[in-house]
């Protein structure tokens, strides 16, 4: 058995962690780790879970986790991560950041959204980033993995097969992101109190996010095709779970539907978690966030609006699953050898 270590046992990501660990056949929970929860249980912490694992959340030092893990999972904000990292990535061999702290790998870009998770250039190019579809080769045996955002895995599933599979110049991409609640953590806001929350579409990053300057900058080292400009607006709608990006290419490069829709079934073809779907195939228009909830897939539908001269990309995924836990868990997965689909076999629930 796998052992493995989670630090942020108490947030939403550590939760969910937790519920996929301790079904995966390979690993075995062995750590928990936090800082204000501090000896509770994760019953205590998450009410889904009842059973007795036997561990209390503890204290992290870097002396327990390397006698006690051969992965740990960073389920922690950036700059907890980044220092953590430091801390940990010669003495277990391997570290899984689910934080931003390491996925914009350009310092000045990386400075400019995450200002507060300081990290050595050193440190940073030593961690593979990537959703493990597209970067799954380098996986095998890293010993730091960075997993991408949830927005960040849901535009860049749907724009690979333009850009890495077709090799297409994308001359402007506009993304509209919609995401539940628990995109944003366990943190006390007043905006996301029910009041102002329940059944609102709130702009809450209308000019900018910086899931779109992390797909921007792996795209750009990932080639061969390019992007002109890459720019989204995030909104906050009122699902728990669940996140759907709308991404609106225009490119003067000729395209119809049937080549675009051949285009993606291939690039995707053997890649369990993505389903390519037609917008009108099921009883609901898809993509749809309700969909895929539970589960570690993410649907992409192609779309070409021959009339305005552009292509529509549509992703969905459940963020605490293909968007954090369920992602960082699948590429644990292929760093050890083991079947991608370890412990991510269950069916979306819906209705959910």
């Amino acid at each position: 058995m796998i052992r493995a270590g989670i630090v942020g046992a108490s947030g939403l990501a550590g939760g969910e962690l937790i519920r996929l660990i301790e079904q995966h056949p390979d690993f075995e929970l062995t750590f928990l780790g936090g800082e204000s929860s501090a000896g509770k249980r994760p019953a205590q912490l998450h009410p889904g879970l009842r059973i007795d694992f036997g561990l209390t959340v503890e204290r992290v030092t870097p002396e327990a986790v390397a006698d006690r893990c051969d992965v740990v999972f960073l389920a922690t904000p950036a700059p907890a991560s980044a220092e953590l990292a430091a801390l940990l990535a010669d003495r277990v061999p391997c570290v899984v950041d689910l934080s931003g702290a390491f996925r914009i790998r350009t310092p000045e870009l990386h400075r400019r959204w995450y200002p507060k998770a300081e990290r050595t250039t050193e440190l940073a190019d030593r961690f593979v980033y990537g959703v493990p579809e597209l970067i799954g080769d380098q996986l095998a045996g890293a010993p730091l993995i960075s997993v991408p955002g949830c927005y960040a895995t849901a535009i860049t599933l749907g724009l690979a097969p333009l850009v890495l599979g077709l090799g297409l110049e994308l001359r402007t991409v506009v993304v509209d992101g919609k995401s539940g609640s628990s995109g944003g953590g366990l943190q006390l806001r007043t905006a996301d109190l029910h009041p102002f929350r329940n059944g609102a579409i709130a702009p809450y990053a209308p000019t900018g996010h910086r899931h779109a300057a992390e797909v921007g900058d792996f795209l750009q080292r990932a080639k061969p095709g390019t992007i002109g400009s890459l720019s989204m607006s995030a909104y906050g709608v009122s699902h728990v779970r669940g996140l759907l990006t709308s991404s609106y290419v225009f490119t003067d490069e000729p395209v119809d539907q049937r080549s675009l829709q051949k285009a993606f079934v291939s690039f995707y073809r053997g890649h369990r978690f993505v389903r390519v779907r037609r917008n009108a195939e099921t009883l609901i228009p898809v993509p749809d966030p309700q969909a895929v909830l539970g589960s570690n897939y993410c649907d992409v539908t192609v779309l070409h609006d021959e009339d305005a001269g552009r292509v529509v990309v549509l992703s969905a995924l459940d963020n605490l699953v293909k968007g954090a836990a369920g992602q960082a868990v699948q590429a644990a997965n292929i760093r050890f050898g083991l079947p991608e689909e370890a412990g991510l076999t269950m069916q979306p629930v819906m209705p959910a």
